[in-house]
């Protein structure tokens, strides 16, 4: 491939490395964190379980306008912190709602993955619905997430997940 003296940058095109995937075997990790950190196994294990902290949905309401927002984290307190600006890192869609109060938090989730399908469902069939015309207050935009929620309910087995509704 030639390039002219104008252009001298170019996309080379690249075959695809195939990627290098590191698996340990469970029974081998908990030995290696506890020989690495001097424990016996089984306090390595309770360890090895606090670190890997449940994953979480929770919808937050805006104090300011009648907005509300969906989210996932493994830390609540955190993110939260997060969309009110006191951290780095909040979502640039609950910037312009700051302060935010938490309104709900669904807990028990076994994976990222069902918490995540679990929050784009209730995204989801939010924006579907339709709404009240009228005046949005607080309360109505939290009833309308509240009729989303029982909607997902029904499409995907919440038994196991423990939801919360918070008043402010």
């Amino acid at each position: 491939m030639s390039l002219s003296a104008t252009f001298r940058a170019t996309k080379i095109p690249r075959t695809a490395a195939p990627r290098k995937v590191c698996k340990v075997a469970p029974s081998t990790a908990s030995a290696s964190a506890a020989s690495a950190s001097g424990d016996p196994p089984s306090e390595a294990a309770a360890k090895k379980k606090k670190e890997a902290a449940a994953w979480c949905v929770y919808l937050i309401a805006s104090s300011q306008v009648p907005r509300t927002y969906v989210g996932v984290t493994t830390d609540f307190p955190r993110r939260l912190r997060q969309h009110n600006g006191e951290l780095k890192g909040g979502a640039k869609a609950s910037s312009s709602g700051r302060p935010w109060n938490l309104a709900c938090l669904v807990e028990g989730f076994v994976n990222r993955s069902e918490a995540c399908e679990f929050e784009s469902r209730w995204k989801n069939i939010s924006k579907k619905m339709t709404r009240k015309r009228g005046e949005p207050g607080m309360n109505t935009v939290l009833q309308h997430r509240e009729v989303a929620l029982s909607r997902v309910k029904s499409f995907l087995d919440c038994s196991h997940l423990s939801i919360k509704w918070h008043s402010s």
